[in-house]
């Protein structure tokens, strides 16, 4: 008789808890549960960072960890409403703006290919009618190709960039031409049995699949028919449970997932089915119903991992807002993927805007301090600390202020400057807590606005506002517990630039005016200043996380684009992370970039906190019993 061991090669341990570092198909009996357990794989879908804008209809190529989406129909301002050349990038977590766009702005096309070596083809433009343009993408920047034969739009993608198939589309009626792609030009291939548009699908040029669509004249409803390509002719496939066009797929021909998708006669759906090369079986829903036209990306080998993004649904006029940026996974895996996410905490006694705060201290154990609140620029020295879930009074500061700088930890946090009643004036004032406040030695620069980060023995303060630079300044200061030392000077006057890190490896994000410094960083070694990574969003006054120059995070802002976007920053670039619940800007902030906490801020003036946790992997562990 077949044992475990003779199956898996392995004794079934016994544990006083859980296998440490348990992989798929370990079983381990659990001595204080007294229950068998294993890691066994399983599939789910999860929420993931969205997409940099709103939009439908783009195109698309890739994996789930290396993703790449590029035109579509986006919102404004960024890029401006309509047909877009935006190009943006998915790395498993986050996406990211590339600064290479389209030569052709375009919606309703199609692509395959990878991250780095991508063809899109067809979609409608701002020229009347489909259009025929081809463009291929080396990771770097789009160059012209060959024109596909028939101008089409909202059509069918697969392959890869030296192998590619389109099929279906729309020119007036749907189509039922296909043409194949040898990375240069496009040859005539065998027809469709139905001629559809907005059909989805994936594989390969030689083992494709299309799914579902619109055909003519049985439009709006769509269709629930699949037709498999063998690399000269067309085939029936099986039905699908759920009638869908505008959807989004990945995988292959033996192995593929649908989501999504308009359902008869115009219903979006959040239905998933996944298709074995015989039948198809629904699955895990996505959580938000929605029309994807086609911006998936997993591959062509499995269905084990893919990515869906934007869309729009039910909540959304694409005609006003272009749909949404919603983004989601899937994972078959023996792993749990937790994705980051905010989570509500315990609010802040009172709706405090322009606070100080323990910027260096820890999502369980941070200090708010002073701030303004609605009615007036009058300031306050309560003093409130963070224990994770719930806020304590301590001893209240000795000035009133409020728009000032704080850096430090919850047991040695430093106060900087800020505006002073009456009058609301700059102040040079600084004071210290450790377990109450004391008057530290003033800071050279009286101001307001700025931003800080460090310890309580090495902080730094820089930007700001004082009326007589004019307005806005980029000097900076080091703290060493006792005395401050000019350092030098920041590249760009600005003043609402706030700060993450410690005083030798520290990050500024977001300030100004103008829109320009709203989306600048700096980042400072200790010595030097360097740019960092320019922002997607506006975040003038956000509230930041982080532990170095080459880590951190900026979420929301007073002003403009970004009130409630977050993003964060790997030393070179920003890329998109989970968004705030509550809008809000000059906020108190604690923590890292992984786990961290902000509180209070306007300009709704709040008492809301948020804890930010960062995307976390363990294993799938299932007790094991018998049927």
């Amino acid at each position: 008789m077949s044992t475990f061991k003779n199956i898996q090669g392995k004794n079934i341990r016994s544990y006083a808890n859980n296998a440490p570092n348990a992989t798929a198909g370990e079983m381990w009996y659990n001595r204080t549960e007294q229950k068998l357990k294993g890691v066994v794989a399983s599939g789910a879908w999860s929420s993931t960072s969205p997409q940099i804008y709103a939009n439908f209809g783009g195109g698309r190529a890739g994996t789930q960890t290396a993703g790449l989406g590029c035109g579509g129909y986006a919102s404004s301002p960024n890029p401006p409403s309509g047909p877009s050349s935006s190009t943006t990038e998915y790395d498993g977590s986050s996406w990211s703006l590339h600064p290479a766009s389209l030569n052709t702005a375009r919606g309703a096309l199609n692509g395959c290919g990878t991250q780095t070596a991508a063809a899109v083809f067809g979609g409608q433009g701002p020229y009347p009618g489909p259009g025929n343009a081809t463009e291929e993408f080396n990771g770097s920047a789009w160059t012209s190709s060959g024109d596909l034969n028939a101008g089409r739009r909202n059509n069918f993608g697969a392959g890869t960039q030296t192998s590619a198939l389109c099929c279906g589309g729309y020119d007036g009626a749907a189509m039922n031409e296909s043409e194949e792609y040898n990375g240069s030009t496009w040859t005539a291939g065998n027809t469709l049995g139905t001629a559809v548009y907005y059909n989805i699908g994936t594989g390969t040029q030689t083992a494709g699949l299309s799914i579902g669509g619109y055909a003519t004249p049985v439009y709006p409803n769509s269709q629930n028919e699949t037709e498999l390509y063998d690399g000269t002719s067309w085939t029936a496939g099986a039905t699908m449970g759920t009638r869908r066009a505008y959807a989004g797929a990945f995988g292959a021909q033996t192995d593929a997932i649908v989501a999504g998708g308009s359902g008869p006669p115009s219903s979006v759906t959040a239905n998933v089915e996944q298709y074995n090369g015989t039948s198809w079986t629904e699955i895990n829903n996505i959580s938000v119903a929605k029309n994807l036209t086609g911006q998936a990306a997993g591959g062509t080998s499995n269905s084990n991992a893919g990515v869906v993004w934007n869309g729009y649904g039910p909540a959304d006029t694409p005609s006003a807002n272009y749909g949404n940026n919603n983004s989601e996974e899937w994972n078959f895996t023996a792993n749990t993927v937790t994705a980051a996410a905010w989570a509500s905490g315990g609010n802040y006694p009172a709706q405090y805007y322009g606070l100080g705060s323990s910027t260096n201290g820890t999502q369980n154990a941070a200090l708010g301090f002073a701030g303004n609140y609605p009615g007036g620029y009058t300031g306050n020295t309560t003093t409130n600390e963070y224990n994770g879930s719930a806020w304590t009074a301590k001893p209240a500061m000795s000035t009133a202020r409020a728009y000032l700088a704080g850096f430090g930890t919850s047991t040695g946090a430093v106060a900087v400057g800020g505006l002073v009643p009456p009058g609301a004036t700059g102040s040079n004032a600084v004071e210290e807590f450790t377990t109450s406040w004391t008057a530290g030695n003033t800071i050279p620069q009286a101001g307001w606005n700025q931003g800080a980060c460090g310890t309580l023995t090495a902080g730094i303060v820089a930007f700001g506002t004082n009326p007589a630079y004019p307005g806005q300044y980029a000097k900076a200061f080091e703290y060493d517990g006792t005395n401050w030392t000019a350092a030098n000077d920041a590249p760009t006057a600005t003043n609402d630039s706030k700060g993450m890190g410690v005083q030798t490896s520290a990050l500024f994000a977001g300030g100004g005016p103008p829109t320009a410094e709203a989306q600048a960083s700096y980042e400072y070694d200790g010595t030097n200043w360097t740019a960092g990574g320019t922002l997607v969003n506006e975040h003038k006054a956000g509230g930041t996380l982080g532990t170095s120059k080459d880590a951190g995070i900026v979420a929301g802002g007073h002003t403009g684009s970004g009130t409630n976007a977050v993003e964060g920053y790997d030393g070179t670039a920003w890329s998109t992370r989970p968004s705030l619940a509550t809008s809000r800007g000059r906020m108190g902030m604690s923590g890292t970039e992984s786990a961290g906490v902000v509180f209070g801020g306007n300009p709704s003036a709040t008492n809301a906190t948020e804890e930010f946790t960062g995307e976390t992997t363990s294993a799938n562990i299932v007790d094991i019993t018998t049927s």
